[in-house]
């Protein structure tokens, strides 16, 4: 029996990103950014009509920024009164969440997939998609980059600039790259 490669995508296996129907949902992803990112902000509101359809959960008083980019939006959660500032990237190939009150700076970047470490697994399209989640009132930095696979969690701070390699603790303090503990409250 042949598995779609949608499914391995959401079980967390190897699954290949060039793929007719993960194509498909992409194009539909960038439809709805294309309205969110081009309407004027009264328009828009705290996000488009149709990326608030797309995402898998918004809470009360979430907001997102324009410009915003997303690999899919089905996998992206947002808690009550999340807000992601103007340039966040996030590639959901996994799911996303982000919890209630938590901020994100400009430029946040925050991938879920994993590549093939081989070449020939790269050059088949060959990824692993592995969740994200940043808990209740956290705060992430201008242009951090968190890694797939990690938790920070609730009243984390990660500096502006940093690379999140390894789970943060929950009202921790991180900076650097790759990002480190540097206090906690």
């Amino acid at each position: 029996m042949t598995t779609s490669e949608r499914l391995k995508m959401a079980a967390g296996e190897w699954y290949t990103c060039i793929d007719p129907e993960l194509e498909e949902l992409r194009v539909a992803a960038r439809d709805a950014l294309f309205e969110h990112n081009g309407l004027p902000p009264r328009q828009r509101g705290n996000i488009g009509p149709a990326l608030r359809a797309l995402l898998g959960g918004v809470g009360d008083g979430a907001r997102i920024e324009a410009s915003f980019h997303c690999a899919y939006g089905f996998n992206l959660f947002l808690g009550e009164g999340a807000f992601l500032n103007a340039g966040c990237t996030i590639l959901d190939t996994a799911p996303v969440r982000i919890g209630k009150g938590t901020l994100l700076g400009p430029n946040v970047q925050i991938y879920c997939a994993e590549h093939h470490r081989e070449a020939t697994g790269r050059l088949a399209g060959l990824e692993i998609a592995k969740p994200v989640t940043i808990g209740d009132n956290a705060w992430i930095g201008g242009s951090a980059v968190i890694l797939a696979g990690i938790s920070i969690g609730d009243g984390a701070i990660v500096g502006a600039g940093a690379v999140v390699t390894r789970n943060v603790a929950a009202n921790a303090t991180v900076v650097g790259n790759p990002a480190r503990t540097i206090g906690k409250r």
